[in-house]
């Protein structure tokens, strides 16, 4: 399944504990269709205490950190409200190492709501 989500995207979370939640994407795991949300689906982490490295080395204890959720459970925010992407072909004009010029398509994210480029 491809993902249309990328990061940086600002969504919100449409299923789960975290439902309603909004926040900005921080990685995308295209390998196991899940993205990082800021804020979202928070977890506590237990480390262990590692001397080796001196003063850079980790101080263990338990980190609040970000856990993954399925690209499913999310939708991109577009204005006040959510909407499902979809894709588009656009001829664009590209430009030769020697200065030629050539037509080429492209592929476009577009908003299914508005038909908007994203």
């Amino acid at each position: 399944m491809a993902t249309s989500i990328k990061k940086g995207d600002q969504v919100r979370v449409i299923a789960g504990k975290d439902k309603g939640a909004e926040g900005k994407v921080i990685r995308v795991l295209r390998d196991e269709d899940r993205v990082i949300v800021e804020g979202v689906n928070r977890i506590k982490k237990h480390t262990k205490v590692i001397n080796s490295g001196g003063r850079a080395g980790n101080t263990g204890g338990i980190i609040t950190t970000e856990a993954a959720i399925h690209v499913s459970n999310v939708m991109l925010i577009e204005g006040k409200g959510v909407t499902r992407i979809g894709f588009k072909r656009v001829e664009v004009t590209k430009t030769r190492p020697d200065g030629s010029t050539y037509k080429a398509n492209r592929s476009v994210r577009i908003s299914r709501k508005t038909g908007d480029e994203i």
